[in-house]
């Protein structure tokens, strides 16, 4: 996905201090910021021009003990034509020397009235997620009691028609068919929509829904992190299925696990039910809640008893 440096300032909380439409259309490649208080020494080895450049208290400072010279030849080193946008956390003052070196360069320049590293996380947290790799996933994100459920199945076997009876139901649908995924951080996987199927749902015989017009804002979510994976598959006589809830399945997108539970498709099941409760369940043994070793603690228990009953040692 591009980014560019209009897309952040749209994001973060910074004022202009020299920028033009030009560079404001300028791409930012890497989710990386330096911080470049080793440069400003005169050391632009392993230097990277490419990333953004964020100057806190630390760096301001030394930066105004040089003399002018020193800072404007220091400054135009750090300012390539690559180098996307130069922001200027905690309200410092931009040097005189700062402004030429940008217009040389052309750089844009931004200033914030955050602290540097608050800043620093909000820029990495937004750019960690625009410029993910997205992999495309054919299936619904319904965001179900506040946790990212992701329904898959077969094709026909009414994933889209199951996410519509759960909108009914007070829940949330955030992508129907493909829903790109992206590793947030290490443990962490988020979906979203593809732009043009948002808040659209397709209902074979009926055609696409806006689900925003026909329900409400309440029942659209732009993203959500992915927390379980319901695969729904046609119910079959013979077929063995999970009864205790201890099979541990997973599924792995992205690079990144999550439990994934399957639920055979029949006449006669109320499959948003089911899934309703698979969420919930799920939710309980997250907070140390786990009716399966419950339910083995008390048969421990019962088989314990009928020993000593019988007198068996």
């Amino acid at each position: 996905m591009t980014v560019f440096v209009k897309d952040l300032i749209d994001h973060v909380r910074v004022e202009c201090v020299y920028c033009t439409e030009e560079l404001l259309q300028k791409e930012i490649t890497t989710a990386d910021i330096t911080r470049p208080g080793l440069e400003m020494t005169g050391y632009f080895d392993y230097y990277s021009p490419e990333r953004i450049q964020l100057i806190g208290m630390k760096e301001w400072s030394y930066l105004m003990s040089m003399t002018s010279h020193n800072r404007y030849q220091v400054l135009l080193q750090m300012f390539q034509p690559e180098t996307p946008v130069v922001i200027v956390a905690r309200g410092l003052a931009i040097p005189e020397e700062m402004h030429r070196a940008a217009k040389e360069n052309k750089t844009a320049i931004f200033q914030s009235q955050s602290a540097t590293s608050r800043l620093s996380g909000e820029i990495s947290s937004y750019l960690d997620s625009r410029l993910a790799q997205r992999t495309s996933v054919h299936g619904v994100l319904m965001d179900i009691y506040g946790m990212g459920v992701l329904i898959q199945g077969d094709s026909g076997i009414g994933k889209s028609e199951t996410g519509l009876e759960l909108v009914k139901r007070g829940h949330r649908i955030v992508a129907d068919d493909r829903v790109d995924v992206f590793a947030k951080d290490d443990v962490t996987l988020w979906g979203e929509p593809a732009e043009i199927l948002r808040h659209l749902l397709e209902i074979r015989g009926v055609g696409i829904i806006d689900i925003m017009s026909l329900y409400g804002a309440s029942a659209v979510k732009e993203s959500s992190q992915v927390q379980l994976a319901i695969y729904l598959e046609n119910y079959e006589n013979g077929k063995i299925f999970d009864r205790l809830g201890n099979g541990g399945d997973t599924v792995e997108f992205a690079g990144i696990e999550i439990p994934q539970i399957r639920i055979p498709v029949k006449t006669g099941r109320n499959i948003s039910v089911v899934i309703e409760a698979a969420a919930m369940n799920y939710r309980a043994k997250q907070m140390g809640f786990d009716a399966t070793k419950d339910f083995e603690n008390r048969l421990a228990r019962l088989i314990e008893n009928n020993k000593e009953a019988e007198g068996i040692e």
